[in-house]
């Protein structure tokens, strides 16, 4: 009689999975071909990047990059298609420096190394909180190695902050309005009556100076590059105060915000440029020399801060109402509640649309060029006046726009690590 079994009593061998459903071929079928009207876009896709390669490709394959003049280039290509980026190469020290003198690129070079240790503990919490202190320190490390001269001058204006802080921590027990408003003032007063007569006498006593460069020898990427971080270090803190303002319950400190940041939206940026460049000595008292990257640096902070202002208020105005009873039931006055509940949260928020205004602020660097600053664009048109290169466009603007690309695509990853570093839902 035959034993029948009707369980399994050998394990089934592991087949591998088919082909359609691993690697590649299931990434193209679920992204690419899913269906109908995938499929059609994505061949028409593929159709417009090939025609563009095709016709670019050659261009970019082609490329010239050692010549004296664009004749020379046109010679070397013989008629063919192609590129003539050795004007890059031949105008590579001015597209970055500008008019800077040659024998003291170590100064910008080294300004820009500093930049990068002091930003780093401000972008990356997992390194040592000393550090801020060089953050704190560097705006006056940073002028003087630029600029040049007497170094008392950049250590005076930081002792400036100093004192506003040093009055604002006396009478922080007061009314804390008071308390900030006193500190501005005091450092207000030192900056406009004070630090000249101290920085003089300093000078006499320990005569400390290195080689001064005017701001008209500054040019290129280091102009924008000087222009956009200094903007984006003070508009976001001024950011904030505003978009405080405009939320407070005082109805002067909300009027004054309100009207500022309404008056600054309504107006273009070239405006505000214009002014710095041509009225606002006007205001000062005559003899005054107020240097002009120093006027178009606060006329682009405050352009920033506007949008920033709202861009932040409507960080706070999505936080729910439990936030701030909660804050108010833990007995925390208005500040502390700003500093640990409300404004950690608004930020988090907000932080696609800050960078969105940091990477907006730092294009608009460009519109200097109206004013006479020389910003890679303005060095561009100087670079075609002379003879050698007289015609030449697409190189230069192509070279100008993929260094833009490389700046604003690092602020962009750096906002999209931020928000996956920051984010505290599971989904």
């Amino acid at each position: 009689m035959s034993n029948t079994s009707f369980v399994r009593t050998q394990m089934v061998e592991t087949k591998a999975p088919p082909s359609s459903q691993i690697g590649a071929v299931r990434w193209m079928r679920e992204n690419l071909f899913s269906g109908p009207l995938n499929t059609i876009l994505t061949v028409l896709s593929f159709m417009a990047v090939w025609w563009i390669v095709a016709h670019i490709g050659p261009w970019f394959a082609n490329a010239v990059w050692n010549a004296g003049s664009l004749a020379e280039c046109r010679q070397i290509l013989d008629g063919a298609t192609g590129a003539c980026f050795a004007v890059i190469r031949d105008r590579w020290s001015q597209l970055l420096y500008g008019f800077y003198p040659s024998h003291l690129f170590w100064r910008p070079n080294l300004a820009l190394v500093l930049m990068i240790v002091a930003i780093a503990p401000v972008l990356f919490d997992n390194l040592p909180r000393k550090m801020l202190w060089f953050t704190a320190l560097y705006p006056a490390v940073a002028f003087w190695l630029l600029w040049g001269g007497s170094i008392w001058m950049p250590l005076m204006a930081m002792v400036g902050f100093a004192i506003g802080y040093a009055v604002f921590r006396v009478l922080s027990r007061q009314t804390s309005l008071i308390a900030m408003l006193a500190g501005a003032a005091a450092a207000v007063i030192w900056w406009v009556w004070v630090l000249a007569p101290v920085v003089d006498a300093l000078q006499s006593a320990v005569p400390l100076a290195i080689q001064a460069v005017p701001s008209r020898d500054f040019g290129g990427f280091m102009l924008s590059i000087i222009i956009g971080v200094t903007g984006i270090s003070l508009s976001l803190p001024l950011g904030i105060m505003l978009a405080l303002g405009r939320k407070s319950d005082m109805l002067l400190i909300k009027v004054i915000c309100v009207g500022f940041i309404e008056f600054i939206r309504g107006v273009p940026l070239i405006t505000l440029l214009f002014t710095a460049s041509l009225l606002l000595n006007y205001f000062l008292p005559p003899g005054t020399n107020f240097d002009i990257i120093l006027r178009v640096i606060i006329m682009v902070t405050l352009f920033s801060a506007a949008y920033l202002a709202e861009v932040i208020r409507g960080g706070l105005a999505a936080l729910p109402r439990g936030q701030y009873e909660a804050a108010d039931a833990l007995g925390l006055d208005y500040w502390k509640a700003q500093r640990l509940i409300i404004m950690p949260q608004a930020l988090k928020i907000s932080i696609p649309g800050i960078v969105n205004s940091f990477i907006g602020l730092f294009k608009d660097t460009t519109l200097v060029v109206f004013i006479g600053l020389l910003d890679p664009i303005g060095l561009s048109n100087a670079i075609r006046a002379d003879t050698n290169w007289n015609g030449i466009y697409w190189e230069l603007f192509v070279f100008i726009g993929f260094c833009f690309f490389i700046f604003c695509f690092g602020m962009s990853r750096y906002s999209m690590y931020l928000e996956r570093k920051l984010k505290t839902d599971h989904r």
